[in-house]
């Protein structure tokens, strides 16, 4: 998959395809004002992306899964709680990056920018996020708060405790959250957060939520994840349109983010615990030093940070990556 964006014509192309039937191609190149062969060079850059397109001669080419395409306006309107600014744009290298330049000049509270196809998606410690068009829910929410950055702990940890209330409601049980960000199932990672600040100490501050969540993961996709990864279709019999399964995932993060505000993360820190993966469980963290701390994972404090009963006494810590002892 490359980084380069899409130009006009292969959007144009997309949302021909986007019903997942075969169109000819001398049909598109009709509908475009263009020789075949453009279409058929169109085709490979769409291709690049990791676009699964499927050519059979004599009828046409083909989106091998069909797209199900994000609309603001049906988003908006499936929304039972949330008063949020909904939009959707064909791609972007990152949903955060494009949100942060905008809160920056402004940008109103509780925006949401969704990208169909994000091209540099980003997760914690600089890592990649994978993502092809239409097979995940990519997206930033912007969340003003009147306190400070130091007021802020936990927030992360609150956002995961949003997303897996949404998810229990398509009666997934088997969805848990990884300190202090990680979205996961006993066969693999789903989702993850990815928190960027702006203000200062005293306030007022702003944050981009980044999320990420897997709906689908074609094999052209999954070999280029190097950790064990799953889909919501995998998991859901009945898994809503994507529409209404975006409106269910702002609708409870709104909620959360409400309570977050009010009164922090210490009133949701026992429902946190209730879904922590690793809980009473023998771990390892590994600090950014470099170090390690093997202990026993005991939960969270009421600012988010992890505690581990090591042979030592109980840590506190706010940093690391977290696994299962081996």
């Amino acid at each position: 998959m490359t980084d380069e964006l899409l130009n006009e014509r292969a959007w144009h192309l997309l949302n021909c395809l986007a019903d997942g039937k075969f169109h000819s191609g001398q049909a598109l190149a009709q509908d475009l004002g263009v020789v075949r062969t453009s279409v058929f060079n169109t085709m490979s850059q769409i291709a690049a992306q990791g676009i699964e397109v499927g050519r059979v001669r004599g009828r046409g080419y083909r989106l091998l899964r069909p797209w199900q395409r994000l609309d603001a306006v049906q988003i908006t309107q499936a929304l039972r709680h949330a008063a949020l600014s909904v939009e959707v744009i064909s791609q972007a290298g990152s949903s955060n990056s494009l949100l942060l330049q905008r809160a920056a000049l402004g940008e109103a509270h509780g925006t949401v920018l969704a990208v169909e196809l994000q091209t540099a998606g980003r997760g914690r410690a600089g890592r990649r996020w994978h993502a092809g068009l239409g097979n995940a829910l990519t997206f930033s929410l912007l969340w003003r708060f009147d306190c400070g950055l130091n007021a802020l702990s936990g927030l992360s940890l609150a956002v995961g405790v949003g997303i897996v209330r949404s998810l229990r409601k398509l009666a997934l049980d088997d969805v848990w959250l990884k300190w202090p960000n990680d979205i996961v199932t006993s066969q693999g990672k789903l989702g993850g957060v990815l928190l960027e600040a702006q203000g200062d100490m005293l306030g007022p501050s702003a944050v981009v939520i980044g999320i990420g969540l897997n709906c689908a993961l074609p094999g052209s996709l999954l070999r280029n994840i190097d950790q064990p990864a799953v889909a919501l279709e995998d998991l859901v019999a009945n898994l809503p349109e994507r529409n209404f399964l975006f409106a269910l995932l702002l609708d409870e993060l709104s909620q959360v983010l409400d309570e977050f505000s009010t009164r922090g993360f210490a009133s949701l820190r026992e429902e946190w615990e209730r879904y922590h993966l690793y809980r009473d469980q023998p771990v390892t963290l590994r600090l950014p030093s470099g170090a390690s701390v093997d202990g026993t994972a005991l939960g969270v404090s009421d600012s988010g940070e992890l505690r581990i009963n090591t042979s030592s006494g109980v840590r506190i810590l706010n940093s690391g990556e977290l696994e299962m002892k081996r």
